[in-house]
């Protein structure tokens, strides 16, 4: 499966992913602070793991920072 993220093409071994799957191969260790979208259309953290994607999907994971 070929996947836009963040505005890079990757490819995955594998025919279906949910967020939350995706997530795990992405990012394992900093879930925490973070904000997904799917077509321009937040994905809430509750529904991470019944929300799949699709080859045509444009994928945003934005991390949350502290500053000032």
């Amino acid at each position: 499966m070929e996947l836009k993220i963040n505005q890079q093409i990757k490819q995955f071994n594998a025919e279906s992913l949910s967020v939350q799957s995706l997530l795990d191969l992405e990012i394992p260790n900093k879930q925490n602070g973070i904000a997904v979208a799917i077509n321009n259309t937040v994905v809430p953290k509750i529904n991470w793991s019944q929300r799949f994607v699709s080859e045509t999907d444009e994928i945003l994971i934005i991390s949350a920072t502290q500053g000032g």
